[in-house]
């Protein structure tokens, strides 16, 4: 079986607000906030569950999120010990007979920011989402990433670096997809950490 590698991306220090996230919406052993995270997402789908046989078998980590869609598969896995999480990683690529230089580069599909959400918006977007509420009159950020995993570095950078509200994240699919809000001035700064993080991986392109 021919398996591609789509995303493949190290996350140093799980924020709190993506962490509790994962802790709400996975099905697997949920993180906790500061554990190194790493996603791998591949195609096809169905071979991540052989991803996830090489990732326990290498090393100490905890898988969060597997997910198997008719294209796509996704894995997560963490720990405190980012060694560890480091050594899962290198484990997948050598059983796939890659390296990280051949994950494919992101690309950003969406790109924007609403700006003072009316408060219909703010009901319509909070009915569908399973993180923090958006309020009326509040900025709000949308991503899209193409392949589906890098959403949760952006994510995660972008908590890192701005006072802002996770509202929904969805690292799996055609698209990553990203909905944070917060004050213009953080969401802002928000939206360009998330960017600088993405446009920073190298890879191959798509």
């Amino acid at each position: 079986m021919s398996i591609s590698l789509r995303t493949f991306i190290f996350l140093d220090s799980l924020q709190p607000q993506l962490a509790s996230f994962m802790g709400k919406t996975a099905k697997g052993f949920l993180p906790l906030p500061e554990m190194a995270s790493l996603f791998v997402e591949i195609a096809p789908g169905i071979a991540i569950n052989r991803v996830t046989d090489v990732a326990l078998k290498a090393t100490d980590v905890a898988p969060a999120i597997q997910i198997v869609e008719r294209a796509f598969g996704l894995l997560e896995v963490h720990a405190h010990d980012k060694g560890a999480v480091r050594q899962a990683g290198q484990a997948i690529l050598n059983d796939l007979g890659t390296d990280e230089g051949k994950r494919v580069k992101p690309k950003i599909a969406t790109n924007q920011i609403i700006r003072s959400v009316e408060a219909y918006q703010a009901q319509i977007i909070n009915r569908n989402s399973s993180g923090m509420m958006i309020l009326p009159g509040e900025s709000l950020f949308i991503l899209e990433t193409a392949p589906a995993g890098y959403i949760s570095f952006a994510a995660n950078e972008a908590e890192k670096a701005a006072r802002v509200k996770l509202v929904e994240v969805r690292p799996f699919g055609a698209f990553g997809r990203l909905w944070m809000s917060g004050s213009e001035s953080e969401i802002d700064s928000a939206a360009a950490a998330a960017l600088s993080a993405l446009e920073s991986i190298e890879g191959v392109a798509s």
